[in-house]
């Protein structure tokens, strides 16, 4: 009996040291698991935080009319008007500040009123400037400590929405937002940090996240209370247990039970936490993470498997035109319409801004889908009395062998990227050629720069002669390039040229050729084009002055000419290279007049030297019945402008004549004289001087 005694009681013993135990061992994972998540959601509510003010920056600094706006003399008042006086009562920051591409403050306002940005934040502002002032598409975010506390800091380059152009050295706004107490209480409701504040240092007791600034340093820290749910279901479970040894068994069950549903719930947050991560929050779609987790999980299997990319085109007037809000539910309504498209769509995805895309597993037509996607588009949307149209430009890529996700989804971008080049509401599918164009591209562009720097561009002129005598008058210098492989067309090199950032030295070097041998014939005037994107370069004026210091040419025989297209890209730009060039003695002229779109009032407001009108037009008196009339009145409205003309293309004497009777003062083509080499224009301006 004693024995059976002492064996129960060993048992009881054990089973009561087992319990209390499970016991311990559950208060405390459930306290570390609570803090776990605790420290996510700090985590989180600093990232929210930070995201926040770089949304609002980001908004702000890539925009078309601040950029234009702060590199006017206005810029001061532009920035107060629009982020100064903001900041008085704004919930998103509390002060704004633009510095100049010298780094001095333009415009820096706290709370609605001027303040030393230097002074406020100390010499870590420069710091953070001189990092952001390369134009960038994500803002620079940093936390400051100043007298008044901490603050969260972004900064981004003010730069047009698309830069890919290349630009000078911008001015930088930066957005500033203090973690004061009320911050802090709105943080720890969002992210259910009951407690949480911000302190100078640490509490031994309760749970923390530092907070660093830009160079790494800790300078403040978030603190709040660990709830500790585990010590409050022991205290709730040790009645019981001290109170009998028959209560053990519905203590272990309630245990058991409470275990179960703890596990439950933390399987019910990791299941929301990897939701979360895989998906988009706008749209409910699959994010980048997501799709390519789902196309490795289909890469075991043998069906057919596409990603279709979709961009829509037209979603960046939406913004403009009605606000983020208004854009944000488009989005909404592509998303689900993108859903149910087709039965074979298994999954769509919301990459980012107003690019989607879908994965095909089966057999279908891609055409089938295709047009399943076009057809989504042929109406417009309404959305709150307003009446929406956008497009979408598709781009495919199959699945072949053992490609993997990410290559899969490169092919299907530049695909894409193909099909919006062609223009709108085209659908383009993956083939090797695009690779191997890239890959051309990409050599051409690096022949391009090697030409550049080795002076293998050279021109050739053309002869200007005037429409009354046949004399020549001057001379327009031409682009050509004579690589090893052969002759690479102007209509080749140059669009490359701008879209690589090349434009700018290539028009120096072109210039300052052209100049060179110019100079060898004094009595004739030189012309020389001019791109757009060269123009639109604030440096353009200076760099065109200093070619010619350098050279010590007469400014007076320089013509530049430029085509109608930057009237209307960068007008503003334009105007100042242009009167700043003008100062000097240099004109210009309006190039392939007629093919464009220049209004009367760009006309009257640039105040060309000179009109060359579209060789379209001279074709034209061969092809069409009215083209005689047609360029005649092209060539009245210049004379009414008081512009004098150059026809372009003149090829045989009857298109010279009639041009010549139009009015026209200045004739150039085939017929007068086709493109030569300098030492061949030199012998025949040798010859003409001889005949004179």
């Amino acid at each position: 009996m004693i024995a059976i005694t002492v064996c129960f009681i060993a048992v009881a013993l054990v089973l009561t040291g087992l319990v209390f135990h499970v016991v311990a061992t559950m208060t405390q994972s459930a306290n570390e698991i609570d803090d776990a998540r605790a420290d996510r959601a700090a985590h989180a509510a600093v990232v929210s935080f930070m995201a926040k003010l770089g949304a609002t920056i980001k908004d702000n600094a890539v925009w078309d009319d601040a950029y234009k706006a702060i590199g006017t003399p206005a810029a001061a008042d532009w920035a107060y008007d629009n982020w100064g006086k903001t900041s008085a009562d704004y919930s998103l920051y509390d002060g704004a500040v633009v510095t100049g591409p010298d780094g001095k403050a333009v415009s820096a306002y706290l709370k609605g009123k001027p303040f030393q940005p230097r002074d406020y934040f100390g010499e870590a502002f420069d710091h953070q400037i001189e990092a952001a002032v390369n134009p960038q598409p994500a803002p620079l975010l940093n936390f400051f400590k100043t007298k008044t506390g901490i603050l969260l800091v972004a900064s981004q380059a003010i730069q047009p929405f698309d830069a890919s152009g290349g630009l000078p050295k911008p001015s930088v706004l930066t957005f500033f937002k203090e973690l004061t107490p009320e911050v802090v209480d709105a943080l720890s409701d969002e992210h259910e940090l009951d407690g949480l504040r911000l302190q100078g240092a640490p509490e031994p007791d309760e749970l923390n996240t530092p907070i660093k600034d830009m160079s790494g340093v800790i300078i403040g820290y978030l603190v709040w209370p660990s709830k500790a749910p585990g010590n409050a279901i022991f205290d709730g479970v040790r009645p019981y247990v001290a109170a009998a040894a028959s209560i053990l068994v519905l203590f272990l069950a309630a245990v058991l039970l409470a275990g179960a549903s703890e596990a439950g719930r933390l399987r019910r947050l990791t299941e929301a936490a990897k939701f979360e991560a895989s998906h988009d929050s706008l749209s409910g779609l699959l994010n980048r993470h997501g799709v390519l987790e789902l196309l490795d999980r289909l890469d075991g299997t043998n069906s057919a498997v596409s990603l279709y990319m979709i961009d829509l085109d037209g979603f960046k007037a939406v913004n403009d035109a009605w606000g983020h809000a208004v854009g944000d539910q488009l989005i909404r309504i592509v998303a689900k319409a993108l859903r149910g498209c087709h039965p074979e769509i298994q999954a769509s995805a919301r990459l980012g801004g107003d690019e989607f895309a879908l994965v095909q597993f089966g057999s279908a037509p891609h055409s089938d889908i295709e047009e399943s996607i076009l057809k989504l588009f042929l109406n417009p949307f309404k959305i709150g009395g307003r009446t929406i149209e956008v497009g979408t430009s598709i781009g495919v890529a199959h699945r072949v062998g053992n490609i993997a996700p990410l290559e899969l989804l490169r092919r299907a971008d530049m695909a894409l990227y193909r099909a919006k080049e062609n223009g709108k509401g085209q659908a383009v599918t993956y083939d090797l050629e695009l690779d191997r164009e890239r890959q051309r591209i990409a050599e051409l562009e690096s022949e391009l720069r090697s030409a550049i720097n080795n002076g293998t561009i050279q021109p050739v002129f053309q002869p200007l002669v005037s429409a009354s005598t046949g004399a020549i008058i001057g001379l327009e210098a031409l682009a050509r390039w004579r690589s090893e492989s052969g002759s690479i067309s102007p209509e080749v090199f140059i669009p490359l040229a701008e879209k690589s950032g090349l434009i700018d030295a290539l028009g120096v070097h072109m210039l300052r050729a052209s100049i060179h041998h110019a100079k060898h014939w004094p009595d004739m005037a030189l012309s020389v084009n001019v791109s757009p994107v060269q123009l639109c370069n604030p440096d353009f004026a200076a760099q065109v002055m200093a070619v010619l210091e350098e050279s010590a040419f007469d400014p007076t025989r320089l013509m530049l000419e430029i085509t109608e297209g930057v009237l209307m890209t960068n007008p503003d730009q334009a105007r100042r290279s242009i009167d700043m060039l003008r100062r000097i003695g240099i004109k210009f002229a309006l190039d392939d007049f007629g093919c464009g779109y220049a209004s009367i009032g760009a006309l009257r407001q640039f105040g060309f030297d000179r009109m060359k009108i579209d060789r379209s037009l001279v074709l034209g008196l061969e092809e069409n019945a009215n083209g005689i009339d047609i360029l005649r009145a092209t060539v009245a409205l210049a004379t009414a402008l008081e512009i004098p003309v150059t026809a372009e293309g003149i090829e045989n004497p009857r298109q010279a004549e009639i041009l010549r009777a139009s009015g026209c003062d200045q004739l150039q083509g085939y017929l007068v004289g086709k493109p030569m080499s300098s030492g061949e224009i030199g012998e025949k301006l040798r010859q003409h001087s001889s005949a004179a």
